[in-house]
């Protein structure tokens, strides 16, 4: 059975694809998310599908079963170039894993936009819209380091990753935390190779909150004292969180993440999370969408921001508890901004 038929008759894949149709019109694009329960996924779906309609296209959206769910994400290509599309977004769970299949949608005439995870090179697909998640985890690091003064040289700090490969926005976020915390990550293409002393574990996550949970829990037992705890991702943290109130230490450790949903927002106004550096996953959306029609047009592919193999979409920390020469929101303002859509 071909791939594309699978795609559409067998019931596992029934279950964990969704398609969203719209009045046929000319072109189809396609949107490929990595889950459909992480709330940023679910904001990004909802995003793309309203700049969609307010174009009059028609936009297809498919969604993986689990973070890293790469097989439904190849198979979501190939059916919509076999459907004619004329430009997938695609937020890729291991954007290696996904290079050769991107490739073939490309040669078939497909523009191809990641959002989110950018593709390494990123001359792999034909724009990515994304958060320049280096500089992400880098406020994030500088503001941890600010707040513990002296005590930062003498920190034990975990971090809670995203996935057992090496996915792009997994390594650019833990190695500008790092290097914002002030620790030499010699290789910044590559998590774990550091000898700093004051990285005394580090554990994935999944990107999920039972993830973080599990990760955290594990990870104080095994050395306890850890006083920096930083999270690939919100749902992560608040799992991490979860854990240390479990154990009686959630004033014990300083959570630091990546996001800007409102739910951590609010975790942010409640304590439970130190500072989170906010994304734009509407923004996101809605300019991929945009490039597509731009492209189909008049064959004009966006400019990447100057300096960077990417437009950068925006970051923004968010924190109560403000240090000098960082600039940053309170919660109360980043609500204002903040995303969130329960699925």
């Amino acid at each position: 059975m071909s791939s594309l038929n699978r795609l559409f008759f067998a019931p596992v894949l029934a279950c964990v694809l969704s398609a969203s149709h719209g009045i046929a019109a000319e072109p189809i694009v396609g949107l490929i998310v990595k889950t459909n329960t992480n709330p940023f996924f679910v904001t990004m779906k909802q995003a793309a599908l309203e700049k969609a309609g307010a174009l009059g296209i028609e936009l297809r959206t498919f969604s993986g079963a689990y973070d890293g769910d790469t097989q439904t994400q190849i198979e979501a290509i190939e059916s919509l170039v076999n459907a004619g599309a004329k430009g997938i977004l695609i937020t890729p769970s291991d954007p290696a894993v996904l290079a050769d299949v991107v490739a073939r949608a490309r040669e078939a005439g497909v523009m191809v936009v990641a959002l989110d995870t950018p593709f390494d090179p990123s001359g792999s697909v034909d724009a990515t819209f994304a958060t320049d998640n280096f500089r992400a985890g880098e406020l994030i690091g500088l503001w941890a380091m600010a707040r513990l003064g002296d005590s930062a040289k003498r920190a034990r700090i975990a971090t809670l990753d995203g996935y057992e490969a090496q996915i792009t926005v997994d390594v650019l976020r833990n190695q500008g935390f790092l290097r914002g915390f002030g620790i030499d990550i010699r290789d910044q293409g590559k998590m774990q190779d550091e000898d700093d002393p004051r990285i005394v574990g580090s554990a994935r996550t999944w990107g999920t909150e039972e993830g973080g949970r599990v990760a955290m829990d594990a990870l104080m037992r095994m050395y306890p004292g850890i006083d920096v705890a930083y999270a690939i991702n919100e749902p992560a943290a608040t799992g991490a969180y979860a854990a240390l109130k479990a154990l009686g230490m959630e004033k014990d450790v300083m959570i630091v993440t990546v996001d800007g949903s409102c739910h951590g927002v609010r975790d942010v106004a409640a304590g439970a999370i130190g500072a989170t550096a906010m994304q734009y996953p509407v923004r996101m959306a809605s300019l991929g969408v945009e490039a597509v029609i731009e492209f189909v047009r008049t064959g004009r592919r966006p400019e990447n921001t100057p300096g960077l193999g990417f437009t950068d979409t925006g970051v923004t920390l968010v924190t109560d508890l403000p240090v000098p020469g960082i600039p940053s929101l309170s919660s109360e303002k980043a609500l204002k901004e903040c995303w969130d859509q329960v699925p």
